[in-house]
């Protein structure tokens, strides 16, 4: 199953570097079919791969479920990694601990410190490594999922790919030249985006609220309009009062 993943992700690999999106994306899907659950990095890298290719296509929308999907597999690849170091910590403790004693030899002691075991050298090393490639992809993931956000739009979206900008500009060893400058780039572009948003969405809300209000009221010869809101100077709350006796017939 591994080698057919790995076949149908270079086939996609190719399909992508040839401008064949829509084929590509088919192939990273025929990768994930097969694809064994428990590689959580190799199937995120494929969904941030998919990501790529949405992009491309100018699919937002697809765009940031897959790098949201790459990036769920990564935090969990990351909490098991975590969970994983606090347990032999705890267990090197323990066994600290039941030592009360070590006999060491005048010979070992004169022999210097011990060589380090090449099996642990080589672990440590590919722990390194995949937390190098785990950085790696995350930053892409976020980078495609910022775009196709920001591409999407509307309050919810733009506070979305400010923050995922914002958590890119905390790692900056992770981008590249230019990456870093479109990071920045946005980062102040975005606030009042963010904010014009929020104001449109919140007037169109309270239109709606609005609207229904009369819509309950009319059949009492009232409308919102009978109704208004005054903040109290003293302790900044707001009242509603209760203006005029019933609308024009």
């Amino acid at each position: 199953m591994v080698s057919a993943s790995n076949a149908h992700k270079a086939e996609a690999n190719a399909l992508f570097a040839s401008g064949k999106y829509d084929a590509a994306i088919n192939k990273y899907n025929e990768a994930l079919a097969v694809c064994p659950v428990y590689l959580d990095y190799e199937i995120a890298v494929l969904h941030s791969n998919v990501a790529a290719c949405h992009l491309k296509l100018e699919e937002w929308k697809d765009a940031a479920a897959s790098a949201s999907a790459a990036l769920t597999g990564l935090e969990k690849l990351e909490r098991e990694a975590k969970e994983k170091d606090e347990a032999e910590e705890s267990k090197k403790k323990e066994s600290e601990d039941v030592v009360e004693l070590e006999i060491v030899s005048q010979g070992a002691k004169s022999a210097g410190p011990a060589v380090r075991n090449a099996a642990n050298d080589a672990a440590e090393k590919a722990r390194q490594k995949r937390e190098e490639d785990i950085a790696r992809i995350r930053a892409k993931a976020l980078m495609r999922r910022a775009r196709a956000r920001s591409e999407l739009g509307g309050w919810t979206n733009l506070e979305g790919a400010l923050s995922d900008y914002k958590k890119l500009s905390e790692t900056p060893g992770n981008l590249g030249a230019a990456d870093k400058k479109i990071v920045q780039a946005q980062i102040r572009a975005l606030p009042p985006r963010v904010k014009a948003a929020q104001e449109k969405e919140t007037a169109e809300m309270w239109g709606k609220l609005k609207d229904l209000g009369n819509g309950l009221l009319k059949p009492f010869g009232l409308s919102t309009e009978n109704f208004k809101m005054v903040q109290d100077p003293k302790t900044g709350g707001y009242s509603m009062n209760f203006q005029g006796g019933g609308a024009d017939k």
